[in-house]
């Protein structure tokens, strides 16, 4: 079966200005913009020396001292693609030009207060402001849409996300110390994912866990989305899971009334080296039985998904696409899931309690 999956690449080059030099950037939008051959104009960090090591590193020709010395230098039809945390997003933004094309590292804000202010500033500056939630454009995401899309598998009633991991949250020290960890840094992906498949759900139900021997937030998640009473939609993500290799799981699960598609995310599993991604998908044969049939996929979430965003972002300013998919806009109505999940995560489940008192 052939299935189109890669992203198209803009059709005129657009120099990129990255504001940041986290280890994101060096593992992966240096390396997807690289192999897109986009061209990186300049970079910019608070501490510059890092700027100067992924310039050194990668080719780029300008570093700049902050972010007014780039815009200052920027050429006329420059991307910004800001790679900090999201405290910082708000400064950076009301100091890019006007109209300017920008690429926003997710999440979309700390909460839904500032994920407001954020889109507040894109729309009076007349930006055009998507985030990078790059889920969307991985490979086995982007393969399965087409299957969806083309009623391969019927209509879609179960998607599940499970994670079951031994995540190395010390890779993450800007972020390991949040009081809203799992789901604003990491659930947010697949939340923005299923969006983008059903669009919103009709409420949120959601607990977030601590471990008993780590110093973090939260490190588990079950979340259930409410698309109506025909559709089961359902995250688990357990980060915590230091047992071995031998019952770690990471999957996507698509089924619909004609067939199931299966996507292992093989990059959470042995993080940050990855494992290799498998795509599956199940139909009817001649017999009336179910044959599931593995699909050679190039690329994964990392570096390759990160492609997509720009490109999309970058098309759709050259105007050879027709949306953004990943608009601040949109992405404010994930921000708003996530905050339901923390909001039902305070408010809690029905007592028993309670139970015994009203019946």
């Amino acid at each position: 079966m052939n299935i189109p999956y890669k992203p198209k690449l803009p059709e005129t080059n657009q120099p990129i200005i990255i504001i940041g030099a986290s280890g994101i950037v060096k593992d992966a939008h240096l390396p997807a913009y690289e192999m897109a051959g986009f061209t990186v104009f300049g970079i910019t960090n608070r501490t510059i020396s890092k700027a100067h090591d992924l310039a050194k590193q990668f080719k780029i020709e300008h570093v700049f001292e902050n972010v007014s010395n780039a815009v200052k230098n920027a050429p006329s039809n420059a991307v910004y693609d800001i790679t900090v945390l999201p405290d910082q997003y708000i400064e950076i933004l009301e100091q890019l030009p006007d109209g300017a094309a920008v690429l926003i590292q997710k999440p979309m804000g700390n909460d839904l207060a500032q994920a407001r202010e954020i889109v507040a500033v894109c729309e009076r500056k007349k930006l055009v402001a998507g985030i990078n939630f790059q889920l969307r454009f991985a490979s086995f995401v982007s393969a399965a849409r087409h299957l969806i899309n083309e009623g391969i598998i019927g209509d879609l009633y179960d998607l599940e996300f499970k994670v079951t991991v031994n995540t190395p949250w010390e890779l993450f020290p800007l972020i390991k110390e949040h009081p809203r960890l799992e789901i604003l840094f990491h659930s947010v992906h697949y939340i923005d994912c299923i969006r983008s498949f059903l669009g919103n759900p009709k409420s949120v139900m959601a607990k977030t866990a601590k471990h008993p021997l780590k110093k973090l937030s939260s490190s588990r998640s079950t979340i259930i989305l409410d698309y109506g009473e025909d559709k089961h939609v359902v995250i688990n993500t357990n980060h915590d899971h230091h047992f071995g290799p031998k019952h770690e799981e990471s999957y996507i699960k698509w089924e619909g009334t004609k067939g199931a598609i299966k996507a292992k995310m093989g990059l959470l599993m042995n993080y940050p080296d990855g494992l290799p991604d498998e795509f599956e998908y199940s139909l009817q044969n001649e017999n009336g039985e179910y044959e599931w049939k593995k699909i050679e996929l190039e690329g994964s979430w990392f570096p390759e998904a990160f492609i997509g965003t720009m490109s999309n972002l970058m098309r759709f300013k050259e105007g050879s696409d027709t949306k953004l998919l990943a608009s601040v806009q949109d992405v404010l109505d994930t921000m708003k899931v996530v905050e339901a999940c923390y909001i039902s995560n305070e408010s809690g489940g029905v007592s028993l309690n309670e139970l015994y008192f009203t019946i």
